[in-house]
């Protein structure tokens, strides 16, 4: 079975990076997401999955990388019970953050989603993007 590699956005004011930490090897729940593109990302993301942990709003960059650890399920703060989530927890940091505006100034990344879409919540990473960026991170 192939591994996909994913980009999960979050407002560090809302949930960070050390607060995924903190969760350790039980994880948490990815829920919250509202979107019907971003919520048939996470229906199609598989145990082992690595995603980038990306801090939106003012700080835009990606931060470190989670691994799915249980498959979509309904997410349990929607009401009408539309939308999933999954369950992931924190792997590493990246030793150096890598932010959007690098990686829309690297003309390598003109078709990647987060320069074509920036608003999706959850977006799929092919692994040649995954590769650069995580060289670009130092990991």
């Amino acid at each position: 079975m192939t591994k996909s590699y994913w980009l999960i956005k979050t407002e560090p004011e809302e949930w960070s990076w050390n607060q995924q930490i903190k969760c350790g090897n039980k994880g948490v729940e990815w829920n919250g997401v509202r979107n019907f593109q971003a919520a048939k990302n996470l229906k199609n993301m598989k145990l082992g999955d690595k995603c980038f942990f990306y801090h939106t709003g003012k700080e835009k960059k990606i931060v470190g990388v989670v691994e799915v650890i249980k498959k979509a399920f309904l997410d349990k703060s929607d009401k009408e019970k539309k939308f999933v989530s999954v369950k992931v927890k924190s792997l590493y940091p990246f030793k150096r953050e890598v932010s959007l505006k690098e990686i829309k100034k690297n003309k390598v990344f003109s078709d990647f989603f987060l320069v074509k879409q920036s608003r999706l919540s959850v977006m799929e990473v092919n692994l040649i993007y995954w590769k650069k960026i995580c060289k670009m991170g130092k990991v």
